[in-house]
Formats: C-alpha cells, sequence, structure tokens
C-alpha cells in the first residue's frame, strides 16, 4: 500500500477521497449544521500535510444515502462550513461533483486551497463504480489519495474505480487504521483480549471466530450474550434472541471447547454471570441486579451486571492487547449503562494496546467521556470488521500498484 510519502504533490491537484459523512442537526438559525465533527477532524492531518506540501486538494465525500438523486438536505454545505471553522485554508463548495464548472473549479486552486465536490452519492455511478464517473473524477485531479477508511469496504467509483486512474497513495489516516488493526491480527502483545459487544450474534460471528483463533481470551456483553446464556439451557426471559444467532452461538460454544491457536492453548471464552434487567427499554423501566442469569418471564437483560463487569474488567486491564467492539448493554439509558461504564473505564486504564472499533463503541466512549484515553479509535465501521474477519477490503487494494507513482 503506496503511502504519501511517494507522491510528489507540489503544485498539482489532489483529488482526496475523505470520510465526512457526519451527523446533521438544526442550528439556531435554522439551518443544518454538523452535529458531531469527529470524521472531520480525524482528516485534517491528511489535509493539513497535503497542503503544508503545496498541494491543491480536491475532497471528495458522501454524505447519508441520497440513492443517485440530489437531495439538498444531504449537500455537503454544512461541512464546508466547518472545515472552514477548523482550517484556515481557503475552502470552496462545488455546486456539482463533476462537470464542466466544477473541472473549472479545479483549474483554478492555488496551493493549499481545497475544494470539496457536493455529495458524490447524488452520482448514480458512484455506487455502481461506473467507469465514467471515475474518469470523470480522475479529470479533476493529477494525484489521488484515499483517506476515507470507513467507506474502504466498497468498491465504488471514488474509493476503488478512480485508483487505478491516478498515481494513488493511501492518506495517513487509512494508512494508521490498516496498520494498527492488522498488527493486532498478526503479531498483538499478549494476552489479547476481544471484547464483543452489540445486539446480535449473527452481525459480528465472523469477527467472533477470527478472534476464536488468535486472541487469549474473547469477552461476550450485550444484546448478543443471550443466545450463549439460552445455548447454554438458560431461560432469557423477553431479552433479544433469535434462533439464528442460538444456532451460531452453539457452534461458537463447540468451537471454544476445542484446542485453539493462541498462545498453544484454548481460547477463554467469557459470559456474564449476573445481570441487570428491565421491564422495558426504556429509562423509566423498572429495574434491577439479577444475581444469575435465568431472566424470568416478563423481563428482559439490558446490561451486565455489576459482577461480571468487574470481572471482565480485570481480564481488560491486564491484557497486552485490547480489541473492543460493542456495547455491554443500553448505555443510552442510565439504568442499564453502568456495564459499558465499567468496560470502558478499563480499556481506558489499560495498559496494554487499546484498540476501539468505530460505532456504538465509539458512541459509549464519547459518552462517558474517555475518547482520549484510547490508543486507536477506528473511524470505520463495516471497514473495520471486514478487516478484522480477514476480508480484503478494495478501497485498498486498488492503491497496491495502481499507477505510477509521480
Amino acid at each position: 500500500m503506496r503511502s504519501m510519502d511517494d507522491l510528489d504533490v507540489r503544485g498539482k491537484r489532489v483529488l482526496v477521497r475523505v470520510d465526512f459523512n457526519v451527523p446533521l442537526a438544526t442550528g439556531a438559525d435554522g439551518k443544518p449544521v454538523v452535529a458531531d465533527d469527529t470524521r472531520i477532524v480525524a482528516a485534517l492531518g491528511t489535509i493539513e500535510e497535503l497542503r503544508r506540501r503545496g498541494a491543491r486538494l480536491v475532497l471528495v465525500s458522501h454524505l447519508g444515502r441520497p440513492h443517485g438523486r440530489r437531495d439538498q438536505s444531504l449537500s455537503l454545505a454544512p461541512v464546508a462550513d466547518r472545515l472552514r471553522e477548523l482550517t484556515d485554508a481557503n475552502v470552496t463548495l462545488a455546486p456539482d461533483v463533476v462537470g464542466e464548472q466544477t473541472r473549472a473549479l479545479t483549474e483554478a486552486l492555488g496551493d493549499g486551497d481545497v475544494l470539496l465536490l457536493e455529495n458524490v452519492r447524488f452520482e448514480q455511478g458512484e455506487t455502481k463504480n461506473d467507469p465514467e464517473l471515475a474518469r470523470a473524477l480522475a479529470d479533476l485531479a493529477d494525484v489521488y489519495v484515499n483517506d476515507a477508511f470507513g467507506t474502504a469496504h466498497r468498491a465504488h467509483a471514488s474509493t476503488e474505480g478512480v485508483a487505478h486512474l491516478l498515481p494513488s497513495a493511501a492518506g495517513r489516516l487509512l494508512e494508521s487504521e490498516v496498520r494498527t488493526l492488522t498488527g493486532i491480527l498478526d503479531d498483538p502483545a499478549r494476552p489479547l483480549v476481544a471484547v464483543i459487544g452489540g445486539a446480535k450474534v449473527t452481525d459480528k460471528i465472523a469477527v467472533i471466530d477470527r478472534f476464536l483463533v488468535i486472541a487469549d481470551t474473547v469477552i461476550i456483553g450485550g444484546a448478543m450474550c443471550f443466545p450463549f446464556l439460552r445455548a447454554q439451557g438458560h431461560a432469557v426471559g423477553e431479552s433479544l434472541c433469535s434462533e439464528d444467532d442460538c444456532e451460531h452461538a452453539r457452534r461458537v460454544l463447540a468451537d471454544a471447547a476445542a484446542p485453539g491457536a493462541a498462545a498453544g492453548g484454548r481460547v477463554h471464552l467469557e459470559l456474564p454471570s449476573d445481570l441487570v434487567i428491565g421491564d422495558r427499554l426504556q429509562e423509566d423501566a423498572q429495574h434491577r441486579v439479577l444475581h444469575g442469569v435465568e431472566v424470568p418471564k416478563g423481563w428482559m437483560g439490558l446490561d451486565i451486571g455489576p459482577a461480571t463487569a468487574e470481572r471482565y474488567a480485570r481480564e481488560i486491564e491486564a491484557a497486552g492487547t485490547v480489541f473492543w467492539n460493542g456495547p455491554m448493554g443500553a448505555f443510552e439509558l442510565e439504568p442499564f449503562a453502568a456495564g459499558t461504564r465499567t468496560v470502558a473505564q478499563a480499556v481506558a486504564r489499560a495498559k496494554g494496546l487499546t484498540v476501539v472499533g468505530g460505532g456504538d463503541s465509539a458512541a459509549a466512549l464519547a459518552h462517558f467521556g474517555l475518547e482520549d484515553a484510547v490508543d486507536h479509535l477506528s473511524t470505520g465501521g463495516g471497514a473495520t470488521l471486514e478487516l478484522v474477519e480477514g476480508h480484503l477490503l478494495p478501497g485498498v487494494q486498488a492503491l497496491d500498484g495502481a499507477g505510477a507513482p509521480s
């Protein structure tokens, strides 16, 4: 994978695929504003380095799912406004993605200037990886840099197609993501502890399978623990638990009992021994600690219990490497936040390398004010999981042998 060190960018137009797919809110003046600028801030390292090196930046990103139609509510105008506030660059928003007017704007750029193209998913050819759109994007620049790790698992025109048409390289963010995630998979400091939470086993079964082979301990939390408990013969009440998830859980339990590759022994699969249950998923729900895992009828498990949380925390703090993806419960609701809070605090205190997958885990860290207390907070959702599962990412593959370095 080529890095930006391999490219001469001075005085050249650099098409940079960024991930500015950020949440929007309504501002005081009634206009849309960026509600969370984490992804924009994450791209600033690449943007500012290219500007210092005299590049003329043409940024391309998607926002939401306009399905190939122009949807003004998904315009990148609020993103351009926030980018102006975060940098001293001359930032212009192009009226379209491609076309003569957009091309003229790229040709008028000076060294260090920034042009943000309009939402690339306004173009039907983007998600189809249309060669014509890829060529039109390539015509806007001399060099291509992909810094959008969050979309690297998609073979789209702006992530994969254009990379074959220009001298191409990985941006600093994408490079850091790939190196960190592959590092914990290939050569982790031991013990490697994987903390997997969230709602459904089916969504993360390939991730669990991977860590059953390479990790020393796999910790299960969140609603996905209930198929495991049910597979062991426990009652789960009204807890989220599908038959498909139960089938996966039965197989994982069997695999975990078989000889594993991690440290030459068997992986330790950790499940809850107590729970916090509620009569409904609401802030004002009746709730109590269940000393055990037999969930009565009419109740649902909504968090791991305090004894389980402390046990998990001890494993995490003693780890050489921690990978965490998925909350331990419904942390957005205070009665069911304690388990995720305890795990998040343990990850923050851990002396080993701490890597947190994006999405809900990142939201949990932010909820508890701990987002700056981990070593690597991944900006990817699906891309992070696919890389951990062992899949090749099209947006990364395209940077290996793409074009000739300029």
